[in-house]
């Protein structure tokens, strides 16, 4: 058994726990069910990170970004991706003043705490470049002067997947960069029914923020302290690694496997682990906190190829199959 280390103290797990609490009742009061959306949301908010959203149009991806970004008080940027956006238009440019005879730097809705990027793949290869060099380095470039993003910086980008036609597919580099991955689904008759309610009442003019971006900060440092034991980070480790090892792990399902998961896999179940460890109150991780973003983390970064999708077989089958196989210390 790991001995357990933690500079955390009572007050701080207090506060924190006060936090998320905060966030996840103005969350629920917003929006009709997605909690698995929220929950997601939340941890790329506390791990900083990225999130890739994936769904049909009309399931509230933008407004559910909108309520996390007012619950916490930041500056919310949409970003609706066509063709013909370029990537001046994101990260910003510079304009002459013909008064003066200056150059004059514009900075683009890049600058923003969250930056929505709406269907990202109907953007062009080098608009979607630009975006995720600024997602990784969190620096942007204007006129060969770098300028800094905010502390907190999360992009959510959305995309549609039954139209493919005029789209820029990401690649798996650019998919790599998000730290998670959620798919959407349809509410039920009910959660739709209470939509139209909410609606009706007009619920979502009424903005009251719960926390502050200080807040933020401070869950993210305190993200950063939760105690992961080594026998977790072994198990972690044993999992991506298990992805390249297909033929060994899961010799069924490996002809379907093109490629496995990255070192930015192992980087972002550590991350995705130890919000939700706090998310639950504890100052430890877990392996069921590994666990529980399992789909998340993994889905865009085990690459499938034609074959698995001719039989119907999906990243979430691949992703079990190797839960399973690794033994859980």
């Amino acid at each position: 058994m790991d001995q357990i280390k933690t500079d955390i103290t009572v007050e701080q797990m207090q506060r924190a726990g006060t936090i998320i609490k905060g966030i996840k009742d103005y969350y629920a009061s917003k929006m009709v069910g997605q909690e698995r959306l929220g929950m997601s949301l939340l941890v790329s908010m506390m791990a900083n990170g990225h999130i890739l959203l994936e769904s049909v149009p009309g399931l509230a991806k933008t407004t559910a970004a909108k309520v996390v970004t007012e619950s916490v008080n930041g500056q919310f940027s949409r970003i609706q991706c066509t063709p013909d956006l370029l990537p001046s238009d994101i990260i910003g440019t510079q304009t002459f003043n013909m008064n003066n005879n200056t150059f004059e730097t514009k900075i683009g809705p890049v600058f923003a705490n969250f930056v929505l990027l709406d269907e990202i793949n109907r953007s062009s290869a080098k608009t979607q470049s630009a975006m995720l060099e600024a997602m990784q380095e969190r620096t942007v470039s204007i006129g060969g002067t770098s300028y800094k993003l905010p502390d907190i910086f999360i992009v959510v980008a959305t995309q549609n997947p039954i139209e493919q036609e005029g789209t820029y597919e990401l690649s798996e580099a650019q998919l790599d960069r998000f730290l998670l991955k959620e798919i959407i689904t349809y509410p039920t008759a009910d959660q739709e029914v209470e939509i139209l309610n909410r609606i009706e009442k007009d619920v979502f003019t009424n903005v009251t923020p719960v926390a502050t971006i200080d807040d933020v900060l401070f869950l993210q440092d305190i993200c950063k302290k939760i105690y992961l034991a080594p026998s977790i980070k072994k198990y972690i480790v044993d999992l991506v690694q298990a992805s390249r090892n297909k033929e060994a792990i899961f010799k069924d399902l490996a002809p379907y496997v093109a490629m496995g998961a990255s070192t930015r896999a192992a980087i972002a179940f550590m991350e995705a682990s130890k919000a939700v460890a706090l998310m639950q109150g504890r100052a430890y991780v877990t392996p069921d906190d590994v666990k529980e973003m399992r789909h998340e983390v993994m889905r865009h970064r085990i690459m499938l190829n034609f074959a698995a999708i001719a039989d119907g077989v999906k990243p979430e089958t691949i992703i079990d199959a190797i839960f399973q196989a690794v033994d859980t210390p």
